[in-house]
């Protein structure tokens, strides 16, 4: 009988081990790329797309959030990043019109196994919509990705809130999050994006808000490193030190843990990688 009661104890820590959750670490990326603007003279895409892509590969970013990237940048970017894959469609259609907001992801780490995109906007599902008071076209594209290996999954999200409209950033960040809370189906959740909003507004108080549909985070504020400036946009080095603002952000909720935030530097090797420096978050979904 002792024997039989030990084998039934091991069977069951050897069953409890297999369904344990295996920690999965992963690189993510916030990255304004600056959309190809010809006026940008010396500062044009066609200096900066190299680099952008070197970016990418350097911080080892398993998933990268994008913003303002037109068709031909997400060509431009694909080419370089044939390891990636990309989920996303152009702003003014839903097809290849206007800025994306794409997610790019690793494909050694990570497949795609459903996505979408909606508009913020009153009528979400209506490709071009604009919303509000917004200036433009504004999008969120989500993803639910699963680890190769593990087979964990991961939902993540990203977006480029409204520039102008006040109402638009803050009806589009609560659009944000019920959609977020809806489709993410319990998993962990990441968000990355510009919101054209500083940690002390509405916008990113209302993210962090316990009320909130989905409670989040934001990764600099709990890593337990932290790096770089206290700013991510500076205008290709012409906005003064003491005007930059911190806009561009990774969000993550509670099932995930952060070990490392980082400003990444705005110019490499005297090369400016886009008008708003990277933002980079090193977590684990726990």
């Amino acid at each position: 009988m002792k024997k039989i009661i030990y084998l039934f104890a091991a069977g069951a820590l050897l069953l409890a081990g297999c369904n344990a959750k295996v920690p999965v670490e992963l690189n993510v990326m916030s990255f304004n790329i600056r959309y190809d603007e010809p006026r940008d003279s010396l500062n044009n895409w066609q200096y900066r797309k190299d680099i952008a892509a070197q970016t990418v590969m350097l911080y080892d970013a398993d998933i990268v959030g994008t913003q303002e990237v037109l068709n031909s940048q997400l060509n431009d970017l694909t080419q370089r990043l044939p390891e990636y894959g990309s989920i996303g469609v152009g702003r003014a259609d839903g097809k290849t019109d206007g800025e994306y907001s794409a997610i790019l992801y690793k494909k050694t780490r990570l497949e795609a196994i459903e996505s979408g995109t909606f508009w913020l906007s009153e009528t979400p599902e209506v490709a071009g919509s604009q919303g509000w008071d917004g200036a433009c076209e504004r999008i969120a594209t989500w993803a639910i990705l699963q680890d190769v290996r593990t087979k964990q999954q991961v939902f993540a999200i990203n977006t480029h809130l409204d520039h102008v409209g006040t109402v638009a950033r803050q009806k589009g960040v609560a659009l944000l999050l019920e959609r977020a809370a809806q489709l993410s189906r319990g998993l962990p959740v990441i968000v990355t994006g510009d919101f054209n909003a500083t940690p002390e507004s509405d916008v990113i108080q209302h993210v962090l808000n316990p009320a909130n549909p989905l409670l989040l985070v934001h990764t600099r504020d709990v890593a337990a490193e932290k790096s770089g400036p206290e700013w991510t946009f500076h205008g290709f080095g012409k906005v003064p030190l003491e005007s930059r603002a911190f806009i561009d952000y990774i969000f993550v909720n509670h099932d995930v843990k952060v070990f490392k935030h980082t400003v990444i530097e705005a110019e490499v090797k005297g090369k400016f990688i886009s008008d708003h420096s990277v933002v980079t978050a090193k977590i684990v979904l726990q």
